[in-house]
C-alpha cells in the first residue's frame, strides 16, 4: 500500500509502499477512502508539541474507508461498512474518565496518527469499538473532516453550555471554524466571527456568521463589547495573540474555550478582571464517540456543509505549506482512491 510518512521532524514527508497491515483481536483493517489535513498532523509532523509521536509514523487522523478485514472478535462491524477512524484511537474504558464519559480524557488513550499510524495510506488499522460508522449518503469526503474539525467544534460548544440567544465568537473561520459557525448557528446563537482574510470571512456570512470581524484593522474586544460582550469565545486560530484578542471581548460570566494548539503558546490573564468578571477559561479537546455520533447524524440530516479541497495523497508537501501560509479556504482532504 502507498503510505506518507513522517521519517523525521520538521522533513519533507515521504510517499513509500508498505506491506498491507494485519489486523490483531478487536482491530480492523480500513481501506482509505479520504484523509483529512489537520493542522495537529503538522503539528506531529514538525514534532511541535512536548509529548511527540516516535518517527518514522504515519499521520492523519480523519481516515475514512470501508472495513476491509476483521480481526478476531469483532462482531459489530462488516466487511463493506464504511467507517471512519478520529483522533481518539483507543481508551483504556475504566478509568473515571471513560466511565463518566469524558473518555477523551484518558492517561492511556492512544491516538491515531500519533501514538500509531493514522490515515495517510492506501490501509490503516482501527480498534473497532473506535471506528464510527458514518451513515448512509453522507460522502467520505465530506465525512473526513467531521472526523476531528466537526467534532472538536462541536464538542466545544458543547463545553461553553451554549443556548439559544446567547452571543457566541468564533475566532479563526477555517477547517473548524466553518464548522463552528454552523453548530453554534444550529444552537440558536448569535455568531460573531472572527479572521485576517477576506475569502473566510466571505465564507463565514455565507454560513450564516451575524458579526464580521477583520481582525486586520478591527479590535476584536471593543467590536464584541458593543454587542455586549461574547457569552462564548471559541479559540480555533493557531496564533496566541488571538487568544488575548478575543478573550477580550467577553461578557461577564462569559467562556474562552481554547482549542487550537499553537507550538508553545500561552496566554497572559488579568486576575483582577478574570475574578470580578467572574470569566473562565476551558481547554476543550476532540470529542467523544457519542459526539462523533450526533455530528453525522446532524450532517446525514442537511444541517452542515462541509467546505473541503480534495487533493491527491502525493501533495502532502506542498498541501502542508499551503496550510501554513493560510492559503486553503477550509479543508483540505486527500483522496486515497479506495471509493473508485
Amino acid at each position: 500500500m502507498k503510505a506518507a510518512v513522517v521519517r523525521a521532524f520538521g522533513e519533507p514527508l515521504v510517499i513509500e509502499e508498505r506491506p498491507d497491515p494485519e489486523p490483531g483481536p478487536g482491530q480492523v483493517r480500513v481501506r482509505v477512502e479520504a484523509s483529512g489535513l489537520c493542522h495537529t498532523d503538522i503539528h506531529a509532523a514538525h514534532g511541535d508539541w512536548p509529548v511527540k509521536p516516535s518517527p518514522p509514523f504515519v499521520p492523519g487522523h480523519e481516515g475514512v474507508g470501508l472495513v476491509e478485514k476483521l480481526g478476531e472478535g469483532v462482531t459489530h462491524l462488516a466487511v463493506g461498512q464504511r467507517v471512519a477512524v478520529p483522533w481518539l484511537g483507543t481508551a483504556c474504558g475504566r478509568c473515571e474518565h471513560c466511565l463518566s464519559g469524558w473518555e477523551t480524557l484518558c492517561e492511556q488513550q492512544v491516538n491515531t496518527g500519533y501514538g500509531c499510524d493514522g490515515g495517510y495510506a492506501g490501509k490503516m488499522l482501527a480498534r473497532a469499538d473506535f471506528a464510527q460508522p458514518v451513515p448512509d449518503g453522507v460522502s467520505p469526503f465530506d465525512a473526513a473532516p467531521l472526523t476531528c474539525a466537526g467534532v472538536t467544534t462541536y464538542k466545544a460548544l458543547k463545553v461553553a453550555g451554549v443556548r439559544p440567544a446567547q452571543l457566541v465568537a468564533v475566532s479563526g473561520v477555517g477547517g473548524l471554524g466553518h464548522l463552528a459557525v454552523q453548530y453554534a448557528k444550529i444552537a440558536g446563537a448569535t455568531v460573531a466571527a472572527i479572521d485576517v482574510t477576506d475569502e473566510k470571512l466571505d465564507l463565514a456570512a455565507e454560513l450564516g456568521a451575524d458579526i464580521l470581524v477583520d481582525a486586520r484593522k478591527d479590535d476584536v474586544g471593543e467590536v464584541l463589547k458593543r454587542y455586549g460582550g461574547a457569552h462564548a469565545a471559541i479559540a480555533l486560530a493557531v496564533d496566541e495573540a488571538a487568544f488575548s484578542a478575543v478573550h477580550s471581548g467577553l461578557r461577564r460570566g462569559g467562556k474562552l474555550v481554547m482549542v487550537a494548539l499553537p507550538a508553545h503558546g500561552t496566554v497572559r490573564l488579568p486576575i483582577f478582571d478574570t475574578v470580578l468578571g467572574g470569566t473562565s477559561v476551558i481547554g476543550s479537546i476532540v470529542g467523544t464517540r457519542q459526539d462523533l455520533a450526533e455530528v453525522f447524524q446532524l450532517h446525514a440530516a442537511g444541517r452542515t456543509r462541509v467546505i473541503h479541497e480534495i487533493r491527491p495523497l502525493e501533495s502532502v508537501n506542498e498541501s502542508i505549506e499551503a496550510v501554513l501560509r493560510g492559503e486553503v479556504k477550509a479543508r483540505i482532504v486527500f483522496d486515497l482512491g479506495a471509493h473508485r
